[in-house]
């Protein structure tokens, strides 16, 4: 059997709030307003995803000057990312999926994790490894709700936020759920508001995913 690994319970991360929504930011500028503006609106755990040349730099803004805003680094695919991002000032590391490497970089970071599931064998692996707190990805492409409730009986010491193809109208079906933290998603973040730079747009949407919950 897989020795367990040393791991940081992220109950607190998928406890903060219903929705972490999921950014990608494209200019560093960005990064302040838009998280006073989901803090503003309740949701204070905040996924910036590796995609852009950005991402590091606007987590190290928001680490820096958003005080109440839990600020952590998303698509992480390598031991790499995640000492760049705890370095930067990550307070939480997300991944789509994992491998041994990936994942026991994560649990010696010193900062909560969610290494990605989409298939019943990576969650029993996870949990062999002491690992109970995962991301489902993609939760909607991999058989959303119906599979979450399949893997609650087997498997109820495993808990998840669902990401991928979740919006307003899915979410409270997935909060619902007895295994499910909290979801991920990027809706309180339409591509106009954010060119527009229209965070009191971005702050009510916030508000409205923050109560999402049944």
């Amino acid at each position: 059997m897989t020795s367990p690994l040393p791991s940081f319970s992220p109950a607190s991360v998928l406890d903060l709030a219903p929705v972490v929504p999921v950014v990608v930011v494209e200019d560093v500028a960005d990064a302040v307003p838009l998280a006073r503006a989901l803090v503003a609106g309740g949701l204070p755990a905040i996924e910036v995803t590796l995609r852009t040349p950005a991402a590091l730099p606007a987590i190290r803004a928001i680490a820096a000057e958003v005080p109440d805003a839990v600020v952590g680094a998303g698509t992480v695919l390598s031991p790499a990312h995640v000492a760049d991002s705890v370095a930067a000032g990550a307070r939480f590391l997300v991944s789509p999926g994992w491998t041994d490497a990936l994942l026991a970089a994560m649990a010696t970071s010193g900062v909560p994790f969610l290494p990605g599931v989409s298939t019943t064998s990576e969650v029993v692996a996870l949990l062999e490894r002491g690992v109970r707190e995962m991301k489902f990805f993609p939760a909607q492409a991999a058989g959303g709700t119906a599979y979450l409730k399949s893997l609650a009986g087997p498997l109820p010491q495993a808990r998840f936020c669902p990401t991928g193809g979740i919006g307003p109208d899915s979410a409270p079906q997935y909060l619902a759920l007895p295994n499910v933290g909290c979801v991920g998603g990027s809706w309180m973040l339409p591509a106009d508001a954010v060119a527009a730079r229209d965070w009191g747009r971005v702050e009510r949407l916030a508000r409205e995913a923050a109560g999402l919950r049944p």
